[in-house]
């Protein structure tokens, strides 16, 4: 319900733009506006296509027909081709399947269960400490994969086994997963900062730099909140990690090698500017091949289960993708991106307040729509806005990628609530998963908050080293 209500706010302000006479261009440019019934119609259908669960980007590409036939008067079905082309062969949008390539080599491998258990072997000893471990190797494994989704399947998987016999609630146990689920496209190399980089021509590099204040912010919240309930609940450290001697703990270093020599290959390649996002991407697929070939893991029958999966969500994205460039286009020759940032700045309100009307558009939107639909979708009509005013575009990309990774975890529809869910060996109801990732949801809205107020926070590594 609170969803529809924000997306209906942002309708009502783009019909009243068009009632006060804002012109677009292209095709606008032949008619007085848009008339804003025909806005209203294509609001409704919006919503409409989304709360039915069509696949998103046939619901992407028959809502751009639909607006198309019935609001412009150009010919752009002689542009179609040329308008799927374009991001089709964008060097940087390599990057994507190559990033997921070499999380699912990772998974298959073993790497991340030796990661897993090399940083138990730490952290077990804090009250709460298998919780703690969830989040740091989510962190760590996000360094790697770019992927919520990935990084919630993958750790999950290895997780979940340790808790089957331990004291831990169930929920807070799920909740842990989720929030470090979530971590996997903020932490670089997050997937949304390639497209949000693409659709707004913004550095890809500028945007991972920026991302490392606030994931470091992000993991303290999210640490601080597995403390609470630690001491709350009298979770106290394990007895067999305070049990391990120091020279055992020294030696469970090894399982972490793996895992940093990947960071620093895809990452360190790509802040010393010896490549680019999708040449560090494809070092990475190379990188975890052979380190799979090293531990013998390396076969046929991984590989090939491997290049599917990877084809498949690649398939997903890639769909998403050309009707949302369809779609913007079509929008775009309306002049309804303009007119929107026309009327929006021009209200009597300071920007932040805008801000905040917008980050609340996007954690309602989250609450029905896949993150990554929402960012390629509505991007292009908020991005001249955000701009507009005076807000810089490498922070925005930041809050955007934060506010997606919030829509992962937000009930009813969060894609790694049910990832999770679905992984669960001990049957359970779904609202455990619910109720668990809550109070980690709303920190992450507090540091969506604090970077609003202290946006240095995101800039300043990104000034300092750029």
């Amino acid at each position: 319900m609170i969803a529809i209500v924000f997306i209906v706010a942002i309708g009502i302000l783009i019909a009243g733009a068009s009632l006060f006479g804002v012109q677009g261009h292209a095709a606008a440019a032949a008619s007085a506006s848009v008339p804003w019934w025909a806005l209203a119609a294509v609001l409704v259908a919006f919503v409409g296509f989304f709360a039915g669960g069509i696949y998103v980007g046939a619901a992407l590409a028959v809502l751009s027909l639909l607006a198309g036939f019935g609001l412009s008067d150009r010919p752009f079905w002689n542009f179609i081709g040329e308008m799927i082309w374009s991001p089709s062969t964008n060097f940087v949008l390599v990057s994507v399947p190559l990033f997921l390539l070499m999380g699912e080599v990772m998974l298959r491998a073993g790497l991340s269960e030796r990661l897993y258990r090399a940083l138990n072997i730490w952290m077990g000893r804090l009250p709460g400490g298998l919780l703690h471990t969830n989040i740091i190797s989510c962190g760590v494994f996000s360094a790697v994969a770019g992927s919520s989704v990935a990084t919630a399947a993958t750790m999950g998987s290895v997780a979940l086994p340790y808790f089957e016999k331990s004291h831990y609630p169930p929920k807070l146990v799920l909740g842990s997963l989720a929030a470090g689920g979530a971590l996997g496209n903020l932490i670089p190399p997050g997937i949304t900062f390639i497209i949000y980089g693409l659709i707004t021509e913004t550095s890809v590099g500028a945007l991972y730099l920026a991302a490392v204040g606030p994931s470091i912010l992000v993991v303290l919240l999210f640490t601080a909140v597995i403390l609470y309930y630690s001491y709350r609940l009298k979770l106290h450290g394990d007895e067999a990690s305070k049990a391990i001697g120091w020279k055992h703990r020294i030696a469970s270093l090894s399982d972490l090698v793996p895992t940093a020599l990947l960071i620093t290959l895809v990452l360190g390649t790509i802040y010393a500017g010896w490549a680019t996002p999708t040449e560090s991407a494809a070092l990475g697929v190379a990188g975890s091949l052979l380190l799979a070939l090293v531990d013998r893991k390396l076969k046929w029958k991984m590989l090939a289960e491997s290049m599917r999966a990877t084809a498949r969500t690649t398939s997903m994205i890639a769909l998403i993708l050309f009707g949302a460039y369809f779609l913007n286009y079509i929008l775009s020759s309306l002049g309804i991106p303009q007119m929107l940032a026309k009327f929006l700045t021009g209200l009597p309100f300071p920007g932040w307040v805008i801000m905040l009307v917008i980050i609340g558009f996007y954690l309602a939107l989250g609450t029905f729509m896949e993150g990554m639909s929402m960012v390629i979708t509505t991007i292009p009509l908020l991005f001249p806005v955000v701009t507009a005013l005076g807000y810089d575009p490498i922070w925005f990309g930041v809050v955007i990628t934060m506010l997606v990774e919030i829509a992962m975890i937000s009930p009813p529809d969060g894609t790694v609530l049910y990832v999770l869910q679905g992984m669960r060996r001990q049957p359970g109801p779904i609202t455990d998963v619910f109720a668990g990732v809550l109070p980690f949801m709303f920190v992450y809205m507090l540091a969506i908050i604090v970077l609003m107020v202290f946006p240095a926070i995101a800039l300043w590594l990104p000034a300092y080293l750029m």
